[in-house]
C-alpha cells in the first residue's frame, strides 16, 4: 500500500503536468493565430504589424472625438446653471409688483402704437380713435376720470389724471376678504398680490416691459402710465397662496383656484376684466388673474351676459 506521502507527491505531479499541458496548448493557439493573421496579410510580417498599429490609432482618434472639450463642459455647466437659476418659489420682488408674462404667440396687432402718446401734457377732451382698441394718438390726460353708470373707467381710450391717487378701495378690499373667506371653504387660499398702483409706479413698470419685450408687445399686457386700471384702486390681481409660480401667469387659468374665481367672483362684486377672446373689446390679452370690482349688481349682469366692462358701459 502507498503511504500518504506518495499520494501527495503523485497529486502534485499530476497538477504540474496539467499546467504544462495547458501552457503548451495556449502557446500552440497563439502560434496558430499568428500564422493565420500573417497569412491574412499576404504572409507579410510588416503588413500585419502596420495593420495592428492603424487600428490602434483609429480607436484613439474615435475616443478623442467623443471626449468633450473643456469649453464644451463649461458651456454645459453654464446652461445647467441658467436652467436651475430660475425658481418656482416667489421672490420678494414678485410680492411687491406684477411681472406680466412674455408674449408666446403672435395674435392680431394693435394699429396705433405711437411712443409720443406716452408723454404727459395739458389735459384735453379725448378723440375717438379709428382703431377702437388702440391708444389715441396725441391724447392728453384728463383733469377728471371718466365715469359711466357710476363706474370709473380706465382703458386705452379713457385715461386717468396723472394726480389721480385714491389708493386701494376699502369697499373692494372688504369684498375681496369675503370672497377669499368663501374660497377657503372649498380648500382654496386666495391672495390679492397686486392692487393699487400709483401713476409714478406704472411709469417704472411699463418702461421695464417695453425694454424687455418692445412697446408693441408690452402694450398688449401692460397699460401705459395714466391708463392703468390699477391706478383706480379697484383692480385686484389674484393668486393662490403657496402657488406663486402661477401668479400673473397664463398657467393660473388652468388651476382650480382660477376656475373657482371665474365661477364665483361676481357674487362678491368682481368681474374678470380681460376675458379670453375679448382682446378686440378690451384692448388687452387674456389675464385669468386680473379682476375688477364694480359692485355686486353690475358684476351679476356682466357675468350673466358674458360681456366685458366696455360692452356693459356701451363704449369701445
Amino acid at each position: 500500500m502507498r503511504n500518504k506521502k506518495d499520494e501527495t507527491f503523485a497529486r502534485r505531479r499530476r497538477r504540474k503536468s496539467r499546467w504544462i499541458d495547458g501552457g503548451i496548448a495556449l502557446l500552440f493557439i497563439i502560434l496558430a493565430g499568428s500564422v493565420i493573421w500573417i497569412g491574412m496579410n499576404g504572409w507579410s510580417m510588416q503588413k500585419a504589424i502596420d495593420t495592428i498599429r492603424n487600428e490602434s490609432e483609429s480607436t484613439a482618434e474615435f475616443e478623442e472625438i467623443e471626449k468633450p472639450s473643456d469649453s464644451d463642459r463649461v458651456d454645459t455647466a453654464e446652461r445647467s446653471e441658467e436652467n436651475t437659476s430660475s425658481s418656482d418659489s416667489p421672490s420678494e420682488e414678485l410680492l411687491r409688483e406684477v411681472e406680466k408674462p412674455v408674449i408666446e404667440e403672435e395674435q392680431e396687432k394693435e394699429v396705433i402704437q405711437d411712443e409720443k402718446s406716452q408723454e404727459i401734457a395739458v389735459p384735453s377732451d379725448p378723440v375717438q380713435p379709428s382703431n377702437p382698441v388702440g391708444y389715441i394718438k396725441g391724447q392728453k390726460l384728463p383733469e377728471e376720470p371718466k365715469r359711466i353708470k357710476g363706474v370709473v373707467l380706465a382703458n386705452k381710450q379713457y385715461p386717468l389724471p396723472e394726480d389721480y391717487a385714491p389708493g386701494e378701495s376699502e369697499e373692494a378690499r372688504e369684498a375681496f376678504n369675503e370672497l377669499a373667506a368663501s374660497a377657503v371653504t372649498s380648500g382654496i387660499n386666495l391672495q390679492a398680490f397686486s392692487t393699487y398702483r400709483s401713476y409714478d409706479y406704472q411709469v417704472t413698470l411699463y418702461n421695464r416691459y417695453v425694454e424687455r419685450d418692445g412697446q408693441e408687445a408690452a402694450d398688449r399686457y401692460s397699460a401705459r402710465p395714466g391708463y392703468s386700471e390699477h391706478q383706480t384702486g379697484l383692480a385686484f390681481d389674484i393668486g393662490e397662496v403657496n402657488h406663486e409660480r402661477h401668479w400673473a401667469s397664463n398657467s393660473f387659468g388652468d388651476t382650480e383656484a382660477a376656475k373657482w374665481l371665474a365661477a364665483n367672483a361676481h357674487q362678491y362684486g368682481f368681474i374678470l376684466r380681460y376675458p379670453e377672446g375679448k382682446e378686440d373689446k378690451t384692448g388687452y390679452m387674456h389675464e385669468s388673474w386680473h379682476y375688477r370690482y364694480v359692485g355686486k349688481d353690475k358684476a351679476e349682469q356682466i357675468f350673466k351676459q358674458n360681456i366685458t366692462l366696455e360692452e356693459y358701459l356701451g363704449v369701445r
